[in-house]
């Protein structure tokens, strides 16, 4: 195998186990899973570095509340205060509520899902930090919990409830995080463009003294036709420079 996939691959291992762990993992973790890399010092150090950017706590878990916002921390306190008469169950109860709900009964299922509401609200604080609201990532987990609560049959065991209805959860919200990263982006690629239509323009303006063409900008720049009115279309019709 190519050592940059295997780099890779490893990576997204030890990052999937240490989700598995409440986001946490211990130094020897890491360092076995490395060592048939043979990496150096300072490349663990980068590997290290990625993780703690990824709020991966090395050998201890990382503090997720100072990454929320004084209004996120006002909102998850009275989420969760909201949620306490839904936690209140024994582990027997619990356990029957899982078998009866794996077992297809509405009534446990639905009960299922408000015992694992809390559950929820603590796995979205690992997610704080990353450019989307906590509600959002709540709302994201709890859609994914009410889907997941309807897959249990394909389960054998009750033990394996929690594990996978985390799993689907957490998914969720990193697919969540991922598609918003992703429309960010698209947004900031939209906007310079549409920047660079309006600046070339404003300086066409000010050389000509008028307003300017699209014709007369495309000849300038070498924008496409089509580039110059997507960025008149989005903008509203607001670059001011450009005769329409």
């Amino acid at each position: 195998m190519d050592r940059e996939v295997q780099f890779a691959k490893t990576l997204e291992e030890v990052r999937q186990k240490a989700k598995t762990q409440n986001n946490c993992i211990s130094e020897a973790e890491v360092e076995e899973a490395f060592a048939p890399l043979a990496l150096s010092a300072e490349q663990m150090e980068m590997v290290y570095q990625y993780l703690r950017q990824k709020k991966i706590g090395i050998g201890e878990p990382v503090d997720y509340e100072e990454y929320l916002r004084d209004e996120e921390k006002d909102y998850l306190a009275s989420y969760l205060e909201s949620l306490n008469a839904y936690a209140e169950i024994s582990e027997g109860e619990r356990e029957a509520v899982t078998l009866s709900a794996m077992a297809g009964d509405l009534d446990a299922v639905n009960r299922l899902t408000e015992i694992f509401l809390p559950e929820v609200a603590e796995i979205a604080k690992l997610y704080a930090g990353q450019g989307v609201y906590l509600e959002d990532l709540i709302g994201e987990g709890n859609v994914a919990l009410s889907l997941g609560v309807t897959m249990l049959g394909a389960l054998e065991h009750a033990s394996e409830v929690q594990g996978m209805l985390a799993r689907l959860i957490m998914d969720a919200m990193e697919d969540f995080i991922a598609e918003n990263a992703a429309e960010e982006k698209k947004d900031k690629k939209i906007a310079d463009k549409v920047n660079k239509v309006a600046d070339a323009a404003n300086a066409l303006q000010e050389e000509l003294r008028r307003k300017v063409t699209v014709e007369e900008l495309m000849t300038e720049t070498g924008f496409s036709r089509k580039s110059i009115e997507d960025a008149i279309r989005v903008s509203g019709d607001k670059i001011e420079a450009i005769e329409t």
